[in-house]
């Protein structure tokens, strides 16, 4: 069934460097491709005028987009309003009615942090603002069950569930999408796509660089909470899902918290931890710090497809590569009809979600000459998109149109977190590791995937 679309956008934060180098920036890309004509308040504790919020969108804009289109950006700057006050202050949400002008329909978005949502969306409810409202939030949804337990009690004191979208900015790349098409649109895929041919998956979120001054915020994070929990473990579910029946968009995130449901909590025995030498020495980082930098993971999924095929999840900063990237391994034919089996020599689907969107099939051709000898092939499809919408543009477009097809349902937040809990809190010990190399190799001697990690290439 259609929703109505929002009427008014409010943006929490406004002033933040969220708002400058994403919001900012796809707002103006929304505008250029006509996806927006509603208003757009921008509140913030900072006392501005409209004029010096301008000036920082135009600002983002320039360094995210290298330039403006002035036509575009005036048409931009025409919807902004701006609203200034304390969040604890109920004046400043009798000014955000105000400059509301009996919108029926806002969507307001809390680009802030997750320890001011409360007093927001008390405000937004003794306002009278949530009424009729959507309410947009950003990751992390807590650092725990606990803390995304309470989180979700905090949302649904204004909001139901129906109105509420949690924004895992992951699910709206162009690569992500790409996967999820590519899983349901190609039939030869789905006699293959099981435990009978299937030996392991690997993902893997390679970095090649630190933690670029944002050590005060990574230690109290680390890689786990950064992209395991949320961003690879919602390309694991894209994986590993079936079909939704009927209508695709609608029934998409029940097949999604039906994996999460079938994924094993970790054992300890299944995670490795790593840091990389010198993370200590980075400003806002403890001196004895026992967060990770690298993680790895081996997760099931106890479904009658996925029965007994391990998943494996890696993320690491100072690795030798800037990609990320998964791995379909299937098993190699039963019989070794040339005698020329070796580790690694297998069929497989190759997927690079970046930096560039690649889709590649690996198989085995025979090597040119005399004897019968193979070589390792890859047949590629590399997607040279030009234009590519930004997720913050997809998703900022969909929460206004009341599609949730993308975004994170309460359930599926908090079973995830179900799955990572019994690991958190040190429970598994960090192994030093050297820059440029993947991860703490003898700890992670143990936790190898059938014939091998694969390594991408830059």
């Amino acid at each position: 069934m259609a929703q109505a679309k929002s009427d008014a956008l409010v943006l929490f934060g406004a002033t933040g460097d969220l708002a400058h180098k994403k919001t900012f920036p796809s707002l103006y890309s929304m505008v250029r491709r006509g996806m927006l004509d509603v208003p757009v308040i921008g509140v913030a504790f900072e006392d501005w005028t409209i004029d010096q919020l301008i000036a920082r969108a135009r600002d983002g804009i320039v360094n995210d987009k290298g330039s403006v289109d002035e036509a575009t950006f005036a048409k931009l700057a025409k919807l902004l309003r701006y609203v200034s006050g304390d969040y604890r202050d109920p004046a400043t949400f009798q000014r955000l009615k105000e400059a509301l002008d009996g919108a029926a329909r806002p969507l307001h978005y809390l680009a802030i942090p997750p320890n001011m949502f409360e007093t927001v969306v008390q405000g937004l409810q003794q306002s009278s603002c949530a009424t009729g409202a959507r309410l947009m939030v950003e990751k992390p949804f807590g650092r725990d069950l606990p803390s995304a337990q309470w989180l979700n009690r905090i949302l649904h004191l204004a909001f139901d569930e129906s109105s509420i979208f949690r924004i895992d900015h992951y699910l709206g790349k162009e690569a992500v999408q790409n996967l999820l098409y590519f899983r349901f649109a190609n039939s030869y895929l789905e006699p293959i796509w099981n435990r009978n041919y299937v030996e392991s998956v690997q993902v893997t979120m390679a970095e090649d660089f630190g933690v670029q001054g944002r050590g005060h915020f990574y230690d109290d994070v680390g890689a786990i909470r950064d992209v395991i929990e949320n961003h690879l473990m919602n390309v694991l579910v894209i994986l590993a899902m079936e079909a939704p029946a009927g209508d695709f968009e609608a029934g998409l995130i029940d097949e999604k918290v039906k994996v999460f449901k079938a994924i094993r909590p970790l054992d300890p025995a299944d995670v490795v931890r790593g840091q990389f030498e010198g993370y200590r020495d980075e400003p806002g980082v403890a001196k004895d710090s026992q967060v990770e930098t690298f993680a790895a993971v081996r997760l099931f999924v106890d479904s009658w497809r996925w029965e007994g095929v391990p998943f494996f999840i890696r993320a690491g900063k100072n690795l030798p590569a800037h990609v990320t990237e998964v791995v379909v391994r299937f098993h190699r034919p039963p019989l070794d009809a040339f005698g020329e089996q070796q580790d690694g020599q297998c069929n497989y689907v190759r997927f690079r979600l970046s930096p560039e969107v690649v889709i590649a099939i690996g198989s085995r051709k025979k090597a040119p000459g005399e004897e019968m000898k193979g070589q390792q092939i890859e047949l590629i499809a590399r997607d040279d998109v030009k234009d590519e919408m930004e997720p913050y543009e997809r998703l900022i477009g969909d929460a206004l149109d009341g599609d949730d097809s993308l975004f994170t349902r309460q359930d599926a937040s908090e079973i995830a977190w179900r799955i990572v809990d019994p690991i958190l809190g040190n429970k598994v010990p960090v192994h030093p590791y050297k820059p440029g190399t993947w991860g703490p190799t003898q700890a992670l001697k143990h936790l190898v995937p059938p014939n091998g990690w694969v390594d991408p290439k830059p």
